[in-house]
């Protein structure tokens, strides 16, 4: 390697409320001549990071632009609603989009769900961040509706949350452009897919050729060393346990003294 060449990394692109410690351990412990960075990034900027290069591959939010991206599921998410500690929800341990109908809900600008009809009742503005209409859940403004890992990541101990059954979800992807599907990359697809240190990536071996010049004898080819013992200790050829050959040689009787 000369000196104006950058040594062998790997750039690793996540969302909010992707976890991606397991994956970077199993790397680490695989590949521990080649540093994971991991880059975070905003869901809606994940698809920008990519295409620009500044990252291999990311743990993204469905869906991509599968005409560009190459994408592998790897989980869905339970959707929730985050409420104050004292709200009656609470009272449940799961709830509807029905019994949402007469709450405020807040749909910030970040909102990862594509609502055809926001549920609840409108609030009085949209908030930038879900960060920003978590505070205003704690103020007893709203509430919220998000992947349950958002709802950890924002947690507030005054603050709590219950499933929305009939929510819509989101699915969390490894996605990275199709174009640049490099060496690392397939070994990190291997690690989410729970591959062995010793798998060929999915990728076929075909079987060595078996060596036909080590044939039986009946087939024409030569003996093997073996064969020939078996022969020359009595347990040969079929014709040699028959006397099927020629017949042995007799020699003189001896004298009885």
């Amino acid at each position: 390697m000369t000196g104006s060449e950058e040594p062998p990394s790997f750039r690793l692109a996540y969302v909010p409320g992707v976890t991606p410690a397991k994956w970077v351990k199993v790397w680490n412990e695989r590949r521990p001549g080649i540093p994971l960075t991991l880059v975070q990034v905003e869901a809606a900027e994940a698809s920008g990071v990519l295409r620009a290069g500044d990252a291999d591959a990311g743990l993204v939010r469905l869906p991509v632009d599968r005409t560009y991206f190459s994408a592998i599921p790897l989980y869905t998410e339970t959707s929730v609603v985050v409420v104050p500690k004292d709200h009656v929800i609470t009272a449940v341990d799961e709830v509807t989009l029905a019994d949402l109908a007469d709450e405020v809900l807040f749909h910030p600008l970040d909102d990862l769900f594509d609502w055809d009809a926001p549920p609840g009742e409108p609030a009085f503005e949209r908030p930038a961040t879900t960060a920003d209409a978590i505070e205003l859940i704690a103020a007893g403004v709203g509430l919220l509706v998000v992947p349950q890992s958002l709802a950890r990541l924002h947690h507030r101990r005054d603050l709590t949350y219950r499933p929305v059954a009939d929510a819509p979800q989101s699915a969390v992807a490894l996605s990275w452009p199709e174009e640049a599907t490099t060496d690392l990359v397939e070994d990190f697809i291997g690690i989410v897919r729970g591959r062995t240190v010793n798998s060929t990536r999915g990728r076929t071996t075909e079987n060595p050729p078996a060596d036909r010049t080590r044939r039986r004898p009946e087939q024409g080819g030569r003996q093997t060393p073996a064969a020939k013992s078996r022969a020359k200790s009595g347990g040969g050829t079929a014709r040699a346990r028959t006397g099927g050959g020629k017949p042995a040689k007799r020699g003189k009787p001896r004298r009885r003294s």
